[in-house]
């Protein structure tokens, strides 16, 4: 986790929209894919997910993501499991206690349309419907998300992604006792659907790396 947290800003952002939407930017801060292990960031992702619904005080009515590509390769994304990706959008779209609202993509590469590719099978069309994109330099953001809302780095005035981003690893790390206890995340099998969602459906299997990309 200590990695994830030193190679990438996973960050929720401390004000809320008028509707009581929260915003959180993801984004790397190293650019080394090599340091890129994907199912310990979404592990980091989901963690923090969980400490801040555990915890807050100020239960958002919907999230709106925002996610900076900038310095994301197709190596980056080499190291996706397809199957793992396939259980982390069902878990997000179908059984997340917030629902996106918006979900915004800026910076965007000129890879995207290959990355959507792989990635479009897993998205629901009410989601599809919520996804913007932004092109580098672009200020078409702030006509969905009010700049004051957003960090300095993004032309906000909400602080830096920095002095946030410590505000959340104290909280990470004031929370171990709560997330190291066993009792908390046990399995109830009886509870278990039937239907297996371990198959894939979209038959994709392993990662990007047996995907040819011309």
């Amino acid at each position: 986790m200590k990695n994830v947290l030193n190679i990438t800003d996973m960050v929720p952002l401390p004000k809320m929209t008028e509707k009581n939407y929260k915003l959180f930017v993801y984004r790397l801060v190293d650019t080394d894919p090599n340091k890129y292990i994907f199912v310990d960031v979404l592990k980091t992702f989901l963690t923090l997910a969980d400490i801040r619904l555990s915890f807050d005080t100020d239960f958002p009515d919907g999230e709106i993501p925002i996610f900076d590509m900038t310095g994301y390769s197709l190596k980056h994304a080499y190291n996706v499991n397809l199957p793992i990706l396939k259980k982390y959008m069902m878990y997000t779209q179908e059984a997340h206690p917030v629902r996106l609202k918006q979900i915004h993509v800026i910076n965007v590469p000129p890879f995207l349309d290959k990355t959507l590719t792989i990635v479009k099978p897993f998205i629901k069309s009410e989601v599809s419907a919520m996804l913007h994109f932004h092109q580098p330099n672009s200020t078409t953001l702030f006509e969905h998300v009010p700049k004051e809302l957003l960090p300095e780095e993004y032309g906000g005035t909400a602080g830096t992604l920095a002095d946030i981003k410590k505000i959340w690893i104290d909280k990470l790390y004031n929370s171990r006792n709560y997330l190291l206890d066993d009792s908390k995340w046990k399995v109830h099998e009886s509870k278990r659907p039937t239907e297996n969602n371990n198959n894939v459906k979209f038959g994709l299997k392993g990662t990007f790396r047996n995907l040819e990309i011309d």
